[in-house]
């Protein structure tokens, strides 16, 4: 009988704690025993906050620092540096099918529009007279004999009125592109 008292007496202080807890209207989120937590201490990102010395909330990052999957690129688009480029950077891909089908569909949306689908600078942009200065002719004995670091730079930070495409294109699309220049474009 002590038994059944209790577990009637148990669940009575559940169902009283249960009901107890729910609030009619919807409006309270009812008690809060760490207020702490649900009120947070933090500052809104233009507002002023007294915690640094010259009041504001919104932070530098740390001089140096590089942001995370970021790939610094350590030559600016001027002659020596894309000769230097030429000599210095070697491509990490090789010429595999699956490597010149990438930069082939690559070429293709960056690059067909001015430079033309065989690479001889009659790009629709240019043959309608929409762009007037003419692309460069990729197959000249001058841009055969450049290095695939060469051609990855100048797509990089671009290079006379060609735009770079260095913040379009990744790192190992623009190896690829530049492998299918040399590899295919050039052997056509």
């Amino acid at each position: 009988m002590n038994i059944k008292n209790t577990i009637k007496g148990l669940a009575a202080i559940a169902l009283i704690i249960v009901f107890g807890s729910c609030d009619r209207d919807r409006n309270s989120t009812g008690w809060q025993y760490f207020d702490d937590m649900a009120h947070s201490a933090a500052y809104e990102t233009y507002t002023p906050n007294p915690n640094f010395a010259d009041g504001k909330t919104m932070r530098n990052p740390v001089e140096g620092t590089i942001p995370l999957g970021y790939q610094p690129y350590l030559y600016e688009k001027n002659d020596t540096d894309r000769v230097s480029a030429g000599k210095e950077l070697v491509n990490p891909f090789d010429a595999s099918p699956e490597h010149l089908g990438r930069g082939k569909a690559v070429y293709d949306v960056y690059c067909i529009s001015c430079h033309g689908d065989k690479g001889d600078g009659k790009g629709f942009l240019f043959t309608s007279k929409k762009y007037p200065f003419p692309p460069a002719n990729l197959l000249t004995d001058k841009i055969r004999n450049n290095p695939e670091g060469e051609i990855y730079h100048v797509i990089t930070v671009g290079f006379g009125v060609m735009p770079q495409h260095g913040s379009q294109v990744r790192p190992d699309d623009r190896w690829k592109v530049a492998m299918y220049i040399k590899n295919v474009l050039h052997k056509q």
